[in-house]
C-alpha cells in the first residue's frame, strides 16, 4: 500500500488530498498543527500538534514515524498574510518565510530517510512567487516566501536525484479556502484532483519544474 504524507491536512486542499488519497486506498498520513473534525472522520492516520513555525517540528514529526516507509510528501502547509509597501510587517513576513518556505526544507531533511526508490516529493507553491508571473506588486512576505520554496525545490530535485526522488513545484489554482477568505475560481476538491494528476506524472525527467495544477508550466 502507498504511503503518502500531506502537511496542512485538516482543512482546504490539504483535507481534500487526504480524502482523495484515502479513496485510492493510500495509507494516509494527515499532518496538521490542530485536527479538525472533518479530518478526524476520515479514519486515517492524524499527526497533529506540529507547528511548523517551530524548529524542532520536523524532528518531532521524524521521531513520531519512527523510520516508517513513505512514498510521497505533499508539503502543503501554508500561510498567507496581505501587506503592500506602506504596511509591510518585518515580522509577518519572516513567519511567512517560516512556514512557507523554511518548514518544507525541514521537513524532507528529517524524512527523507524513510524514502525509499524511486519516491515522490511535492511543494505546494503559488504562481505568486513567479519573479516573471509579478504583474501587480504587493503581497511582499507571500510572494518572498513562495519564490524561495520554489528556489529550494530546484536545488531539492538536483540534491535528491540520485536518490531517484523526483520533485514537483505546483501551483494550485486560485482556490476558495479560508486562506484566500473564500474567494476563488474552483473549489479545494477540484484543485486537490489536478494536484494529484500532476503527482501521478512526475518523474525523474520532469523533476524541478513549476506547474500549475492544470499542466501549464509557469515561469519562474
Amino acid at each position: 500500500m502507498t504511503s503518502i504524507l500531506v502537511t496542512g491536512a485538516n482543512r482546504g486542499i490539504g483535507l481534500c488530498l487526504c480524502q482523495q488519497l484515502k479513496a485510492r486506498g493510500a495509507q494516509v498520513i494527515a499532518v496538521c498543527r490542530s485536527a479538525s473534525a472533518e479530518l478526524n472522520e476520515l479514519d486515517v492516520r492524524v499527526e497533529s500538534g506540529i507547528d511548523l513555525q517551530k524548529d524542532d517540528s520536523a524532528r518531532e514529526l521524524s521521531r513520531r514515524l519512527d523510520g516508517a516507509r513513505l512514498d510521497t510528501l505533499i508539503l502543503n502547509a501554508g500561510i498567507l498574510r496581505t501587506d503592500r509597501l506602506e504596511s509591510v510587517d518585518s515580522q509577518s513576513i519572516r513567519e511567512q518565510l517560516e512556514v512557507n518556505a523554511l518548514a518544507p526544507l525541514r521537513m524532507v531533511q528529517a524524512l527523507v530517510g524513510n524514502m525509499k526508490r524511486p519516491d515522490k516529493i511535492a511543494l505546494i507553491t503559488s504562481r505568486m512567487g513567479s519573479l516573471g508571473d509579478n504583474s501587480s506588486g504587493g503581497y511582499y512576505g507571500y510572494r518572498m516566501s513562495k519564490a524561495a520554496l520554489n528556489m529550494a525545490g530546484v536545488s531539492l530535485a538536483h540534491d535528491l536525484r540520485a536518490r531517484e526522488v523526483a520533485v514537483t513545484i505546483l501551483h494550485p489554482g486560485f482556490v476558495r479556502t479560508e486562506m484566500t477568505g473564500g474567494n476563488g475560481q474552483i473549489e479545494p476538491d477540484e484543485s486537490a484532483r489536478m494536484l494529484l494528476a500532476r503527482i501521478d506524472a512526475l518523474s525523474l525527467a520532469t523533476s524541478g519544474r513549476f506547474w500549475h495544477a492544470n499542466g501549464e508550466q509557469l515561469p519562474w
